[in-house]
């Protein structure tokens, strides 16, 4: 399970809330944090990145930066998020240090194979798989491509992305991908009531799982 920030959806001071979030995800089992603030400043990304680390500190939980390779590897992240028009993760693994994790994000089943084919990645993220928020121009894939991304990109682990809600998790577990990932989940919702309830919505989705 991972989650991936976004933090003009949480309610103000959205820093603090979704880095209050961020911990509460870590200790109730979340495993990949990605840090994904495209529009922030290089001090301020640097100085959150940090932040995250700092409050998962003593779980599991890897935190990994979107694209930015050079803040993971200064703030002390566990990893990097790339895109799907980024550098060739064989390229980065091969400057990173041991342990690092590398993700990559794949629309299609052929980005799927030519990713896992090239080398270098830990995991590829595929979506939009439902309707999202976060892409509304995006034509949902549905769970039919998923199947093909996960067979595709054998045996390199692939997780769901874009609009997996509690009813549709059991069909994306069905996949055979390795997991998802969820923007909404921790952030939508009144700040105290979405604090009071990120364990057990963790929990229930990883029941479902």
């Amino acid at each position: 399970m991972c989650l991936i920030t976004d933090r003009h959806r949480y309610d103000e001071p959205a820093e603090e809330v979704m880095l209050r979030r961020v911990g509460m995800a870590a200790k109730a089992g979340v495993q990949l944090v990605q840090v994904r603030e495209r529009d922030m400043s290089d001090g301020a990304l640097l100085r959150l990145v940090a932040r995250a680390v700092e409050v998962t500190h003593a779980t599991a939980t890897r935190v990994l930066v979107n694209d930015r390779l050079d803040v993971a590897l200064a703030a002390g992240a566990h990893g990097v998020h790339l895109r799907a028009d980024s550098m060739p993760a064989h390229r980065v693994r091969a400057v990173v240090p041991a342990g690092f994790v590398i993700g990559r994000s794949v629309h299609s089943p052929e980005e799927a194979a030519m990713a896992a084919h090239e080398g270098g990645v830990d995991y590829l993220l595929f979506g939009t798989v439902y309707s999202s928020k976060s892409k509304p121009g995006r034509v949902p894939t549905g769970v039919a491509m998923l199947s093909e991304a996960v067979a595709s990109a054998h045996p390199v682990p692939v997780l769901a992305v874009g609009g997996v809600g509690l009813d549709g998790v059991g069909s994306v577990a069905r996949s055979g991908c390795a997991g998802f990932a969820a923007i909404g989940l921790f952030a939508e919702g009144p700040g105290e009531e979405v604090d009071r309830t990120v364990t057990e919505a963790v929990r229930r989705w990883l029941e479902r799982w």
